[in-house]
């Protein structure tokens, strides 16, 4: 919310209004950018009454929001070059705001934590970004509010795709990085990023890692298996994204399970390239394929719907050990709908 809230007025703009001009629509766009710019502070020498400049203020909220990060993985999530994000995180560290481990893994690589300074001066950023944003939410209907956030989903991943399928920090194509089927490890790094990923979103607990792990462990025994697949994204022998297609030949029906991409990987194409991969699997077996998620997810909805999937069911459930909306999507393979 702290980069883009007040923005998605003249991306709303653009959705309610599809008959202007295109030359017009982005003369709005920069216009609400510089407002966007000006409002939220960033011509400013310092950020969120932090006393740092902008960059420093999005380290702290990314290291915040994962804790180990390593500096390769926060300057792809900054877009920042290497050398800006060694600055960066020199001066962070030199004030005490946070602090550098090695990894167990491989001792050359850093991992980013906040201190408890650091993560005083977090709450302090968090508060004054939620401080803003509800200022300007409470101008809004309830209704307004929604369509605020849906399109704000929309127009972020429009903006990342712009880096979609570029290499990722390590230097290596994400083509090079994905693997197909069961690794060693796969099973407890997946169900570790839907447990993570999961408790922020919806708060959900061991009940959920628990059945992510046990469900993913009995389906990737009967791998290698017609019409089943799974696909990993790896780094330095660590699962960062995975995608499965769950597929029963027989009825040409194939269930996506457990499509998930670690937090540093925000933007880079990893997520998207996934997806395609196991969309050319079912269109060359499969007449439908369908996935469950839950309400609110909004920007992985428009990636869903981007690669064809439609709203098809919405209930209230809680069979994930709390309660929360479950929507189904269903696609129809390409070759069914030529």
């Amino acid at each position: 919310m702290l980069h883009y809230a007040t923005f998605i007025e003249g991306a709303m703009n653009y959705f309610s209004f599809p008959a202007k001009p295109r030359e017009h629509t982005i003369l709005e766009l920069r216009e609400f950018s510089r407002k966007l710019v000006r409002e939220l502070g960033f011509m400013r020498p310092s950020l969120a009454e932090s006393d740092l400049a902008p960059s420093a203020v999005h380290a702290i909220i990314e290291i915040g929001l994962v804790p180990g990060i390593q500096a390769r993985n926060l300057a792809s999530v900054l877009r920042l070059d290497k050398s800006n994000t060694s600055r960066q995180v020199a001066k962070l560290e030199a004030l005490g705001l946070i602090r550098r481990e090695n990894s167990d893994d491989d001792g050359r690589s850093l991992m980013l934590y906040l201190t408890s300074e650091g993560q005083k001066l977090r709450k302090k950023i968090d508060r004054f970004a939620t401080d803003q944003v509800s200022g300007a939410l409470r101008q809004l209907s309830r209704a307004d509010q929604q369509t605020l956030v849906r399109s704000l989903a929309l127009y972020t991943d429009a903006l990342t795709q712009n880096n979609a399928g570029k290499a990722p920090p390590s230097g290596a194509s994400i083509d090079e990085q994905i693997l197909q089927g069961y690794r060693p490890g796969c099973i407890g790094d997946i169900a570790s990023l839907h447990g993570r990923y999961y408790a922020q979103t919806s708060g959900f607990g061991v009940f959920f890692e628990r059945r992510v792990a046990t469900e993913l462990a009995a389906f990737a025994e009967k791998l290698p298996c017609d019409g089943k697949a799974l696909w990993l994204y790896v780094e330095n022998g660590k699962t960062l994204g995975s995608i499965a297609i769950d597929g029963d030949t027989s009825s040409g029906v194939a269930h996506l399970r457990w499509f998930i991409v670690d937090d540093t990987l925000r933007g880079s194409g990893v997520g998207r390239r996934l997806l395609s991969l196991a969309m050319d699997f079912v269109d060359g077996s499969f007449d439908q394929t369908y996935l469950w998620t839950f309400k609110g997810l909004d920007a992985a909805r428009h990636l869903y719907e981007s690669s064809g999937f439609k709203l098809t069911e919405e209930a209230e459930g809680s069979q994930w050990g709390t309660v929360v909306v479950e929507q189904r999507f269903s696609r129809r393979s390409a070759k069914k709908r030529r």
